[in-house]
């Protein structure tokens, strides 16, 4: 296994993680995670159903407390965060949700701009031109900003999850299957966006995501978790040469494999 690690001299990574366990009742779903994601830095989280990838991003939100291990941010430990700093490390967050997890009852700019009105107390108007601002990144409009999210189709209500993602321009954008229900044509599109926003940003991004075409598309680093641990890490350049037998049979779709999947026989 390939474990990622900031070079030496260089500063800590912007997220790290060491041993993190995390268990619903008797199903224990993390044993163990280790990861880094390095300063503007790209990592992509595969696996399989099931595997823990959503557990680990939700508990580097916050939104999950783990039960064991570290989980630090710029270097600070996060369980030992008071509430004011809780939400100082919160601010550096921007989240792209898997549905988009839009707002039917706001409008589109509204839906944009809610991290500023709510969290960053942005006056309406300017929050209005920021929200605008954002929809342009990704290529919308401002007449957009007025319609309702159940106006626009499925590629567009993704582009303004991402535009809602960026708007407070965090230093760490998180993915959550950002390609899924979207036909092949808008998956490459949203995946565009994805890295000339980043790159834009110069944020740091960490994406969980079972399509390799965004995987490629996206990632500079590529960790692959199975049994509530990451089995192997390294670079995009890698995964082809991993020779890891997990890794070969999830890139290439096979069935057959150490990894097996529990099918009901009728």
């Amino acid at each position: 296994m390939n474990e990622t690690h900031a070079p030496e001299g260089q500063s800590a990574a912007k997220i790290s993680c060491r041993g993190v366990t995390k268990a619903f009742g008797s199903k224990r779903v993390l044993t163990g995670v280790d990861l880094d994601v390095n300063v503007g830095e790209s990592m992509v989280i595969i696996g399989g159903s099931g595997t823990g990838k959503s557990v680990t991003i939700k508990c580097i939100l916050g939104l999950i407390r783990h039960d064991t291990g570290s989980i630090k941010i710029d270097g600070q430990e996060v369980n030992s965060l008071n509430t004011r700093e809780r939400e100082e490390i919160n601010r550096k967050f921007g989240m792209l949700f898997q549905g988009g997890a839009l707002f039917d009852s706001l409008p589109v700019w509204e839906n944009v701009a809610f991290g500023l009105l709510h969290a960053r107390k942005v006056p309406r108007r300017r929050a209005r031109d920021m929200a605008v601002e954002k929809l342009a990144m990704v290529g919308l409009g401002p007449d957009v900003g007025r319609l309702s999210p159940a106006e626009l189709s499925g590629g567009m209500q993704k582009r303004v999850a991402l535009a809602r993602a960026i708007a407070t321009e965090p230093e760490i954008i998180f993915f959550d299957e950002p390609t899924t229900g979207l036909d092949p044509i808008m998956a490459d599109v949203i995946n565009n966006l994805i890295v000339e926003i980043t790159r834009k940003l110069g944020a740091t991004a960490l994406s969980i995501t079972h399509d390799m075409a965004s995987v490629r598309k996206i990632a500079d680093k590529v960790a692959m978790i199975y049994g509530g641990k990451i089995i192997w890490s390294g670079s995009i350049k890698e995964i082809d040469r991993s020779g890891n037998p997990y890794v070969e049979q999830f890139i290439h779709g096979r069935a057959d494999g150490p990894i097996q999947m529990q099918v009901r026989r009728l």
